[in-house]
Order: C-alpha cells, then structure tokens, then sequence
C-alpha cells in the first residue's frame, strides 16, 4: 500500500511539475524560444500573490484574480519591448538576455523582499485531506493536478479551435508567410509570452501555498519544468502532463527507497529517457 501511495502522490506532484513546464512547453511550441528565467518569473507569480494576500487580506487563490492578468501584461511587454529585438535564427540571443533578465528578477526580489523564505497562507485548504481504500489524499494537490489538466486542456482546444490558435501555428510554422497574410508576428509573441506567464501565475501561486519560496529558487523550478517539457516531447502540451507526472512518480518512488533519493531519482529517469528517446515520449508531429 505505501508504494501505491507513493504512486498516487507521485501523480499529484506531477499536476504541479506540468504546471511549471505548460508555459515553456507553450512559447517554445510558438516560437522555439527557450526562456531562462522562466523559473524565476514563477517565483515573481509567488512574490505578487504575497503582495496581493498581505496587503488586501485575500485568499491566496482569490488572489489570482489580480495576479493572472498582471502576469500576463508583464510577458506581453517583455516579449514586445525586449525579447521580439533578440528573435532570429541565432538562438544564442535570447537565451543570453533570458539568462540576464532572471539575475535582474532574482536580485530585485532580493532586494524588495529580502532572503528571508515566505509562504502562502492558505488556511485549512492546506492540510485538508480525503480518504479512500487506506489511501490519504491531500486537497491541495488534488486541486493542482485538476487545475493542471484543466490548463493543459484550455491550450489545447484553444490552439486548435480559435483564431488565436491558429494565429500561433501560422507562426509557429512559418513566419514569414503569416506575416505576408496580415498577421502581427510581434504581437502574436505577445500574446504567448503573456498567455505563457498566465499559467506561469497559476504555477506560482500553488508553489507559494505548497511551500516555503525565496528569491533563489527559481532555478529548481526551471530544471523541473525543462526535464517534465522534454520528457513530455517538445512542443507538445498533453506530452508535458505526462512528462510532469513521470517526473513526479519517479522522485516519489525514490524518495519510498530513500529520501535522499527522491530529487536524485527524478534526474536519473530523466536522463535515462533523454538518452533512449532524444525528443521525448510523445515528440510533436510535425506536418
């Protein structure tokens, strides 16, 4: 039964590890654009959820109402007003400015917020649980996990059911013949950047609610991301689900031989798969 358990809980950080890899899985599908900081804007999602809960007195959850949005402003900024000058077939650029705008982010945070570790007060939601067949499952991370098939299921009928879907595989695919039919590749970048760091929002407020977070933990939180995306197969999003669940499954059950390899197992798996299958399990098709 306990390794059943471990299995079941393995499942349920998954939600949260797909959480952390949608918004990368998302904007290197759009524009193939590996963002560095993108850990660290988790950790901002988390910081502004702080700052809405505290200073408002809301609910953590409540507070996505004012994060999502402010979240999504700041990645269509950046990605019209800085990212968009870096966009070409060099992919050197981009990671450079990404990899500079995540020392900016983690310093700022330092230095707005000092070192200190924080966390999100959720009340009773956090140690709230529901019990089936000898098996215990916490609230919270059920709610993640069905937030995190809900995400990954929203961008996946948007791409393919609206207009703004296919404004984003028109680009994806070819660029310079989407711009010559009339659409605004700089905005259509935008829109992703901010769409990608919506979900990011999401991913920061559970991470702020699970645990304690401080301003350096960002990078952690870009190497799950990244192994659950390629695990998963790049660019595509039901692949990152499975990925994330992979991933969490992986560190559950070593963490059941031993807790000092609950972290280190996770990396072994994804390696181990990386070196069998280079694109992942469920790579993109293309055409």
């Amino acid at each position: 039964m306990d390794w059943v358990n471990a299995i079941l809980q393995g499942t349920l950080l998954g939600g949260l590890y797909a959480l952390f890899a949608a918004g990368l899985s998302l904007i290197f599908g759009v524009m193939r654009l590996v963002n560095i900081a993108h850990g660290d804007l988790i950790v901002l999602a988390a910081y502004l959820g702080l700052t809405a809960s505290t200073a408002l007195g809301l609910h953590p959850l409540v507070a996505l109402v004012l994060v999502v949005p402010a979240m999504f402003a700041i990645g269509y900024v950046l990605q019209r007003g800085i990212l968009n000058r870096t966009m070409g077939d060099d992919i050197l650029p981009p990671l450079l400015v990404t990899f500079g705008l995540s020392i900016i982010i983690q310093n700022g945070l330092l230095t707005v917020y000092t070192a200190d570790p924080q966390k999100l007060q959720a009340g009773n939601l956090e140690t709230a649980s529901l019990s089936a067949g000898g098996l215990t499952v916490g609230v919270l991370p059920l709610i993640v996990f069905i937030t995190a098939v809900a995400i990954i299921g929203a961008l996946q009928w948007m791409f393919y059911h609206t207009a703004l879907g296919r404004a984003f595989r028109a680009t994806s695919d070819r660029q310079d013949i989407a711009q010559l039919m009339g659409l605004n590749r700089a905005h259509v970048f935008g829109l992703a950047m901010g769409l990608s760091l919506a979900v990011t929002a999401v991913a920061g407020i559970f991470l702020g609610i699970r645990t304690s977070f401080d301003p350096a933990v960002g990078g952690s939180r870009l190497i799950f991301g990244f192994e659950a995306v390629i695990i998963g197969g790049l660019g595509n999003l039901w692949g990152t689900l499975a990925g994330g669940i992979v991933l969490g499954v992986s560190q559950a059950l070593g963490g059941q031989i031993h807790p000092s390899l609950q972290i280190l197992s996770g990396h072994i798996v994804f390696l181990v798969i990386l070196a069998v299958r280079p694109r992942g399990l469920f790579p993109k098709m293309e055409g």
